[in-house]
């Protein structure tokens, strides 16, 4: 078996075994492609590496500049690889098993003030060519902040999860995990809003004979829904028209808002881990920063000693 074969079988079998997800296994792809690439201008390959070979690749990592996340990540799509490679019976040891990673730099998540926020949806309402693109807009926004979802899983919510009014969503995250996420009584009323929009608009493509979606939020695209790609650039917009840096505006900022603000009004680090899907607590702990004021005052408010 090539190099290509034997990543084309992981691949394969991430997706069947584990669920991995469209998005996971372009990753590891990439990560792994180049990987190989590197293998080859030295005359070697998957087959043969050693753990020196794999120690120098990451060496030439560091040397072009790569990010610690981004040498940590292409060491455990290695890892992971050779681990298959190794239960499989294709290699008879594992050379990558041993090597330890370079960490990852714990770094604060930009985030969105209340207000800042509050001007990305003001414009969510006036932005768009047709009062159904600006309901849409309305609920994209709405359902984002009040749930802290991944833009994944929003554009691709199917049209079943919102049916019937619903007080909570099931989203499906990553690895085809389910979780529930309340909506806030805005999110509730928006999306409301949009569904009676888009029954009116199936209706009059059933009118005309077309297909309709079985997403929330349907495209004319080949993934049946509107893209990442779309909804970054929709927010973009909305960062210019509301009067907030589009440098600091991203979909994910909105999910950092949502854990964030909640966070600061007093929500338990538990809970703000199941909403967002985090399968460690270790992964929601970066948001304590957030913390530092609200404990300060709670030691100056309430401690015996800080009293006059």
């Amino acid at each position: 078996m090539t190099d290509r074969h034997w990543i084309a079988a992981f691949l394969d079998a991430q997706a069947a075994e584990r669920g991995a997800a469209t998005n996971t296994q372009l990753a590891y792809a990439r990560d792994l492609a180049d990987f190989i690439e590197w293998l080859s201008g030295r005359a070697l390959s998957l087959t043969d590496a050693q753990r020196s070979d794999v120690e120098d690749y990451l060496i030439h990592c560091d040397a072009q500049g790569l990010a610690k996340s981004t040498r940590a990540r292409r060491l455990s799509a290695i890892k992971q690889l050779y681990r298959f490679c190794f239960e499989e019976g294709f290699r008879a040891d594992n050379p990558a098993v041993q090597i330890s990673g370079p960490g990852r730099d714990k770094r604060l998540p930009k985030t969105l003030s209340t207000e800042e926020v509050d001007r990305l949806l003001d414009a969510a309402s006036v932005h768009g060519r047709t009062p159904a693109d600006r309901t849409r807009n309305i609920c994209l926004m709405q359902l984002l902040y009040a749930t802290g979802m991944r833009v994944s899983e929003l554009v691709s919510l199917p049209l079943s999860s919102a049916k019937g009014d619903p007080r909570m969503l099931l989203i499906r995250g990553k690895g085809g995990k389910e979780r529930m996420v309340p909506l806030s009584p805005p999110a509730r009323a928006a999306l409301r809003d949009w569904l009676k929009t888009r029954e009116a608009m199936e209706d009059a493509a059933r009118t005309e004979g077309k297909p309709t979606s079985a997403f929330l939020f349907p495209s004319r695209g080949k993934s049946g829904h509107l893209t990442r790609h779309a909804f970054y650039v929709l927010i973009k917009d909305l960062a210019v028209e509301g009067g907030v840096s589009p440098s600091k505006v991203t979909p994910h900022t909105l999910r950092h808002a949502f854990a964030t603000h909640l966070l600061a009004n007093g929500a338990d680090l538990r809970a703000i881990q199941t909403f967002l899907g985090h399968a460690d607590v270790s992964t929601t702990e970066i948001y304590t920063h957030v913390l530092e004021e609200r404990l300060k005052e709670l030691v100056l408010d309430h401690h015996p000693l800080a009293k006059d």
